[in-house]
């Protein structure tokens, strides 16, 4: 592991794009500009290509994929005499490719 991944990752609870972009800009010797406009058409583009109905898939990364979720019953946990009926709903799933599961349980 790269020792600028440890400060990346250890930097916050969450990975931000501006982290991100600070990051990638170091390293590569890019403007964050360059950099910014390079990651924001990047996840424009898995957005676009969602919304087209494709899964979107990076070989050893993982895939993006649009589901649909059937409606339920959902109930309050306190109130259980409450009824809340939760509509259909379309989500992202993620689903980690083999490279990035080894890799993070490497990290475990």
């Amino acid at each position: 592991m790269n020792p600028n991944d440890t400060e990346l990752a250890e930097s916050a609870e969450a990975l931000t794009k501006r982290e991100l972009v600070t990051h990638i800009s170091k390293e590569t010797g890019l403007t964050q500009l360059d950099v910014f406009n390079v990651v924001q058409m990047t996840l424009d583009g898995i957005v676009d290509a969602l919304k087209q109905g494709k899964h979107v898939e990076f070989r050893e990364f993982g895939v993006f994929e649009l589901i649909k979720r059937k409606p339920r019953i959902g109930r309050n946990p306190n109130k259980p005499e409450t009824v809340v009926v939760i509509p259909t709903r379309t989500v992202v799933k993620f689903k980690p490719g083999k490279r990035m599961r080894e890799m993070l349980a490497e990290k475990a």
